[in-house]
């Protein structure tokens, strides 16, 4: 499954790992996901969301 905001479309970031002798290695940051029930269109879907969009409310939850 991508690791993709469905809201923001926030993706992962890619850098590198730098150790103490400076040597390099290619890692990737993740973006901070969650797996919420939340209604769209009046339906209730699970959907992945990035904490800042749950934070900012973006998302409506859906009820239990």
């Amino acid at each position: 499954m991508a690791k993709v905001c469905e809201i923001c479309g926030k993706k992962p970031i890619f850098g590198n790992n730098v150790s103490h002798a400076n040597n390099k290695t290619a890692r990737r940051f993740n973006p901070n996901l969650q797996s919420v029930r939340a209604v769209i269109d009046g339906v209730t879907k699970r959907i992945k969301v990035c904490t800042s969009c749950l934070q900012a409310g973006k998302v409506q939850k859906a009820a239990h």
